[in-house]
């Protein structure tokens, strides 16, 4: 009937409707099926890294203690601790904060997903995730952007991760790999962040606020009330479960929040360089670094900067060298404007050094003939440069007519040193300087020209103190060093004679020898007979202090990595009081070896060794041109030099022979000689074991 065929038509019509949504909510489900296969990545084989920590080492201070390049929010690679490690009652917290039916689900808490559901939906917005830990491991393993996409692709691989291992495993990855504020990962870390302590020693309701801040670090952190609401929350459900038998928190715990050692960072990549060279695929690396010294040596350098703040210098270095074997002790950088930012290193980088290379000019001279009492003509120079005419002078624009080598490198006089330049040559004083170690310098001489004297071309910090070792060390020559002494090492080597090195020491140790420029007094006259010299580049770019006793060296830099002038900061203005800071923290026996000077600042060597004592008697102290002086603050009375004799046979008795008379007969090769002032010649008059008498050649010395 034809009433009937429209609702036939129609019901073909609803057929055909039904059969094209299920074949598209089909074909949904299959791209549904394979979109999300698609989007899950490959499990890693294994959850502990040791494969990326091997290729990681981990860099150690001299006491064994871990040094960090940064906390930058990669992998927890070396403060991971085991399961057992943790304490029952911070994983117990963690758990219950975080996904308390974790040893019960297979991935995802479809109770808790619902639960979370209904609360966003009533609420209108999301305020619970339900994430189990083990879909935070997928997190932390693959991280997405946060949407629901993620999440659903996260409850399959997080299925996927507990069918591979076993809760344990998850448990303790979690546990050293959760996210904290401050680019801290793990609760080993957690724990020296916030409350600068190690997990064993927790309280209760330190463990308690490290479970609550995992949800949410950087807030809680700075809301206390915030926190102890969610510690006692948390505190109340374990009590109900039987896993919190104390009492609730009264507040929350204060947070220490640690600054980030990143000031130590450019150490680490330096001896990462270094180890790579001599011990490839090593795991574990301990350095020459004292941990104490460096954290010395960090805050003294950040203090000094702020005190400039006003003359404009931004960045600084220090390097404190341990000269029983050249170990780096200090390798402390800072910078003023970008304090939490590792950027350039400032010890690594080539500045010019001002009139710090004039020690290492005149130790050459020295042995080129040059004594401490000649005298050199401070006197107006100018010389032809490119077509031009350049004038030298000095830095008070004063000149002092004829000076000894003493009084020119003690005042730092520029004209001389152009002449003991010229005196030594520019090629040989440059290969002299390469041979050091000083790299830096790689122009032609003639690029430098006579301006080298005056510290034209430039060196990094690392380098200027490399070659003080030298002189530091009685003319002997080593690479510093930053690995511990398993690391292979070439053996030390002369780089000046004994003599020229403890003459430029005597020098850069005596006060009155700097009078000139320098005045009485100030802070380069250091309490204990210290070498100190001072540095500073063209518009006050660069300031630089080197100071040295018997045993430590200290090398600092103030300036802008820049280039930008500073208001006036020189060497000894700038660095120099934070070198004396440093040199007074320094162990009490890091003084003057063997006393060199008795009140003078020139300081006497330890006893040679018997291979490299001379054939024939040999005067080792006083050497011929040293010049002391006495210090007026202590009686001359109490004022002594030790004259000492270096020979290879066994000493029976000295004779001390004083301006042609004996002044004392000694039955050792050493003898305490009462200072007295004026011009004075010594020889020493020797009986050895054969009973036969050896005299020693002369020396001449000044006393003022």
């Amino acid at each position: 009937m034809k009433p009937d065929r429209p609702p036939l038509r129609m019901c073909r019509r609803t057929a055909l409707a039904g059969r094209a949504c299920l074949a598209f909510t089909g074909a949904a489900g299959l791209l549904l099926i394979f979109a999300t296969l698609v989007a899950q990545r490959d499990l890693p084989d294994t959850l502990r890294l040791d494969a990326e920590a091997a290729r990681s080492a981990e860099i150690l201070d001299r006491d064994g203690r871990p040094l960090r390049l940064a906390y930058d929010g990669g992998w927890n690679l070396h403060e991971r601790v085991p399961l057992s490690a943790v304490p029952a009652t911070l994983r117990a917290a963690i758990v219950a904060a975080e996904d308390r039916r974790f040893w019960t689900h297979h991935g995802i808490d479809w109770r808790a997903r619902l639960s979370a559901l209904w609360t966003n939906l009533r609420s209108g917005r999301a305020v619970r995730g339900a994430s189990t830990i083990s879909e935070q491991v997928v997190r932390i393993l693959h991280p997405r952007p946060r949407n629901l996409w993620s999440r659903w692709v996260e409850g399959f691989e997080a299925l996927r991760l507990e069918a591979r291992f076993a809760k344990a495993d998850i448990l303790e990855f979690y546990l050293n790999q959760v996210p904290y504020g401050a680019n801290r990962r793990g609760v080993a870390q957690a724990a020296a962040y916030y409350f600068d302590r190690s997990l064993d020693t927790l309280s209760p309701d330190e463990m308690l606020a490290l479970a609550v801040l995992v949800r949410a670090p950087t807030r809680l952190a700075n809301d206390p009330p915030a926190l102890q609401a969610r510690m006692q929350t948390l505190a109340q459900a374990m009590t109900a479960r039987g896993q919190w038998h104390a009492a609730g928190p009264q507040a929350a715990p204060p947070l220490a929040r640690a600054r980030p050692a990143l000031q130590a960072a450019h150490f680490v990549a330096w001896a990462a360089r270094a180890a790579a060279r001599t011990r490839p695929g090593a795991m574990r690396l301990r350095t020459t670094l004292d941990g104490e010294l460096q954290a010395a040596a960090e805050a003294f350098l950040r203090e000094r900067l702020r005190d400039l703040a006003r003359e404009g210098a931004a960045q600084g270095a220090v390097l404190v060298v341990d000269l029983d074997g050249n170990r780096v002790r200090a390798y402390a950088t800072a910078d003023r404007l970008h304090p939490d930012v590792i950027g350039i290193d400032p010890v690594q980088t080539p500045r010019q050094p001002g009139s710090t290379l004039k020690p290492l000019l005149y130790a050459m001279a020295l042995e080129r003939g040059w004594r401490a009492d000649t005298t050199i003509d401070d006197a107006e120079l100018r010389e032809r440069i490119n077509g031009g005419l350049h004038e030298y002078r000095n830095y008070s624009r004063v000149h002092y007519g004829s000076v000894t080598l003493a009084e020119a490198l003690g005042n730092s006089l520029n004209i001389p040193a152009v002449k003991a330049l010229q005196f030594v040559g520019q090629a040989p004083f440059l290969a002299r300087l390469r041979a050091l170690g000083v790299d830096s310098l790689r122009e032609h001489p003639d690029v430098y020209g006579d301006g080298l004297a005056l510290g034209n071309g430039a060196l990094t910090l690392y380098e200027l103190v490399q070659a003080y070792t030298a002189l530091a060390r009685d003319g002997l020559w080593q690479p510093l060093t930053v690995l511990d002494e398993s690391a292979p090492r070439p053996p030390p080597r002369a780089a000046y004679s004994r003599e020229a090195a403890r003459a430029v020491s005597g020098i850069l140790s005596d006060a009155s020898a700097r009078l000139l420029e320098f005045g009485e007094g100030g802070v380069l006259r250091f309490p204990v007979a210290t070498a100190v010299k001072t540095g500073t580049s063209s518009d006050y770019r660069d300031a630089w202090t080197v100071a040295y006793n018997g045993r430590w060296l200290v090398g600092v830099w103030i300036g802008n990595l820049s280039g930008r002038a500073t208001e006036g900061v020189t060497g000894a203005r700038g660095p120099a009081l934070l070198t004396r800071s440093l040199l007074a923290r320094l162990p009490a026996d890091a003084a003057l070896r063997a006393q060199r000077v008795a009140a003078a600042g020139d300081a006497a060597p330890a006893a040679a060794d018997d291979d490299e004592a001379p054939a024939v008697p040999e005067l080792a102290q006083p050497f011929d041109g040293l010049l002391l002086a006495r210090d007026p603050r202590i009686p001359e009375a109490l004022q002594a030099f030790r004259f000492e004799l270096a020979w290879r046979e066994p000493v029976a008795v000295v004779r001390w022979e004083l301006d042609g008379q004996v002044v004392a007969e000694t039955r050792g090769p050493y003898y305490d000689w009462p200072l007295r002032g004026g011009a004075h010649v010594l020889r020493a008059l020797v009986r050895g074991g054969d009973g036969a008498e050896h005299a020693s050649g002369v020396a001449r010395f000044t006393v003022r």
